[in-house]
């Protein structure tokens, strides 16, 4: 396995782009599965999430090839049903290929998905919704087995949490329904909004993609589309959170500062210079950090995939500080590795209470998920010494390059085999 070393206590300088977003990607690229028309996705990261996805196409049979940061999907028109597990194993995402094959081929059987450990994170909520939508399901020999021989029918839809991929999956399957869908209490993420661009751009006709309560109402058909995917506001934040745990000056292009506003105002109420442009964050250590507290919730507010992070941050600011964790069950798993750098971190329930240290110390780590394996790149950035992160490859799911950015930035970091 590939490993990471770091030599920490650079402070990071410089400009750093920010790549296409993974999590708006990979639902758009299932979404070319509704049409046998010609598909053209611009800003797709290269990143090993995204070539699963472009595998798992290839096998159901729409052809797609990525150049560069394009996915180009030929026409087609004959896919399979069968989603095996060799493929859904590697992905939690795999699950938003029920959506778009229920409702072209009217069944699908997909394998329980696989994914990194951040707790059970189950799909009844996707399951409930297309039973709502006139599927029957049936769970056995390791599979998830939807049919609608009559096809899909709209329905009112509300969802007991707003899930980003339930209501991914009821978006892929109410297009092509029979009169009206509405989703209740619906995910208000970026990349719902993003998605719902795009499937417009095909024909489709949703209302409301990133507000509370979105409309569907279902179409014949769908054609071909070109479509950009929005910045990743996850790599942003970090990168951001780099600069502050560096004591850093960065620039970061091709951004949208809306997407993370909540990560910015604590950056900001930490004590970070930052001035926004149009694409770009411009982002300063000018003065001593004050320990700011959070709590992930769903979006608007802080950002689970960035509650690691923060972590790591306010492990060096002087003075307590608590990150409450709301979103999912099993996401400290980073704890103790950031204790191994010397950081005093104590986990009480939902709860990690912070006592900020003086210095980190570098040390050898093992990363558990994608966004815990974030948090200990920034330790081992501000550590003195050298650092070994080992299972990156949890890493090359979500950060598209990320060691030649950081170089780029001044970072002493390499990849060793």
């Amino acid at each position: 396995m590939d490993k990471i070393i770091i030599d920490g206590g650079k402070k990071l300088k410089g400009r750093v782009g920010i790549s296409g977003s993974k999590n708006s990607a990979l639902p758009i690229l299932f979404a070319a599965l509704l049409t046998d028309d010609p598909v053209t996705i611009n800003n797709v990261p290269t990143l090993a999430d995204i070539n699963a996805t472009l595998s798992f196409l290839n096998f159901v049979g729409k052809k797609a090839q990525k150049k560069d940061s394009t996915v180009k999907m030929a026409a087609s028109d004959a896919y399979r049903y069968i989603a095996p597990y060799d493929l859904v194993r590697k992905m939690r995402a795999s699950v938003l290929i029920m959506g778009p094959l229920l409702a072209r081929l009217g069944k699908v059987d997909v394998s329980l998905p696989g994914g990194c450990a951040i707790g059970a994170r189950p799909i009844d909520i996707h399951l409930k919704a297309f039973k709502k939508l006139g599927a029957e399901i049936d769970l056995s020999g390791g599979y998830v087995r939807l049919s609608a021989k009559n096809g899909l029918k709209g329905a009112d839809i509300k969802l007991r949490f707003p899930s980003v991929g339930a209501t991914e999956n009821i978006m892929l399957s109410a297009v092509l329904a029979k009169g009206r869908t509405r989703i209740i209490n619906a995910a208000k993420e970026p990349e719902i909004g993003d998605l719902a661009i795009f499937l417009n751009k095909m024909g489709a006709k949703v209302g409301g993609g990133g507000s509370k309560t979105i409309t569907i109402d279902g179409v014949d058909k769908l054609h071909g589309a070109v479509h950009a995917v929005i910045p990743d506001r996850i790599e942003a934040a970090t990168y951001l959170i780099a600069a502050a745990i560096t004591k850093g000056d960065i620039v970061l292009e091709n951004v949208e500062a809306d997407h993370i506003r909540a990560v910015i105002d604590k950056l900001k109420a930490a004590g970070m210079d930052i001035k926004e442009g149009e694409s770009t964050i411009h982002i300063k250590h000018k003065r001593q950090l004050k320990p700011q507290s959070i709590s992930t919730d769903v979006y608007p507010k802080f950002p689970t995939d960035v509650q690691a992070q923060w972590t790591a941050l306010m492990s060096l600011v002087e003075g307590k500080s608590s990150v409450k964790e709301n979103v999912f069950e099993n996401r400290f798993m980073h704890i103790p590795e950031l204790q191994r750098f010397g950081a005093d971190l104590t986990i009480k329930g939902k709860t990690v209470g912070i006592k900020g240290v003086k210095k980190l110390s570098g040390a050898p780590v093992m990363v558990s998920d994608l966004r815990a394996g974030a948090a200990l790149v920034l330790a081992g950035l501000a550590a003195e010494g050298d650092s070994v992160i080992d299972r990156i490859y949890h890493l090359d799911r979500g950060y598209e390059l990320l060691e030649h950015k950081l170089k780029k930035l001044g970072a002493d970091i390499k990849r060793i085999k």
